[in-house]
């Protein structure tokens, strides 16, 4: 069965609010578009949570500095919508931007010291974008949980702590990263690479597996961890490091000295012009 497309904020609300009252649960993956298959996996992990299943396609401004690829953002929406079908959607929203910030717009939602460090020390602005328009398809569509992937865990986590620190009742769901059969993280982004970039993209799974391999020999200290990491990276000619960073998992607080039972290890790389981030989980 093909999902209800709409455009209007109004319609879905009219939507939704049918399905509350048939007291029908409700999962939302927020997405902007160009989708795989990680994002295809986030729509089957909500057809198995819930009774009706929402994707939201919205290539947001709000979260693209001007020195960012808005404009060149990838964009399919025909694909994005048998992408949908396929898995199950029962409604794609699809609005514009003047739909979500009209004219005389000014209210911003932000979170504070998570989205301080790593992606957000690069992107200024960028979780504050996320944050606002996550806000408002929260109030628009009120989900009973809302599904995120973990290779954005610093996004994964500064949602968690909005809906927290907020008291939206919706339930954030992290879900694993999905993988090209070489171990790349799939991405929009990575439509961006040429064939030599894809594979020098390698490198970050490469220093991913390393960092794991280091702990599990025995490893504990950060910066030796990070160590590990850099110089991988550092071999790729095509890469320009952005951070290699070692953090707790839910504070994202840099780990000094020896890690504790678990961390994080997050990365955001260059390769070439094209920012690609991973990461993974370690432990003693």
């Amino acid at each position: 069965m093909k999902p209800q497309v709409m455009s209007d904020p109004e319609s879905v609300r009219d939507t939704v609010r049918g399905w509350k009252k048939q007291g029908l649960s409700i999962g939302l993956v927020p997405t902007m578009g160009f989708l795989h298959e990680g994002h295809a996996s986030l729509i089957r992990r909500a057809r198995e949570d819930n009774e009706r299943v929402a994707v939201s396609i919205f290539v947001n401004p709000k979260q693209f500095s001007p020195s960012e690829d808005l404009d060149n953002y990838p964009r399919d929406m025909e694909h994005d919508l048998e992408v949908c079908r396929s898995e199950g959607a029962d409604l794609v929203f699809k609005p514009e931007p003047g739909q979500m910030y009209p004219n005389g717009f000014q209210t911003i939602v932000a979170v504070d010291k998570l989205a301080s460090g790593l992606c957000g020390a690069s992107r200024p602005g960028h979780f504050t974008g996320v944050c606002t328009v996550v806000c408002k398809l929260f109030n628009i569509i009120h989900p009973d949980r809302a599904y995120f992937g973990r290779k954005d865990a610093q996004q994964l986590a500064v949602i968690t702590r909005m809906t927290r620190d907020l008291n939206m009742n919706v339930e954030i769901v992290g879900c694993p990263i999905v993988r090209e059969p070489d171990g790349l993280a799939k991405s929009s982004r990575n439509s961006y690479l040429d064939a030599k970039e894809r594979g020098a993209a390698l490198c970050l799974r490469k220093a991913l597996l390393l960092a794991e391999e280091a702990v599990a020999g025995g490893t504990a200290d950060a910066a030796q961890i990070r160590a590990v990491a850099r110089k991988t990276l550092e071999a790729e000619p095509l890469a320009r490091i952005d951070y290699i960073a070692v953090v707790d998992p839910d504070s994202l607080e840099e780990a000094q000295g020896e890690i504790g039972k678990k961390a994080l290890v997050a990365l955001a790389v260059f390769i070439g012009r094209t920012r690609l981030i991973d990461n993974t989980l370690i432990g003693r």
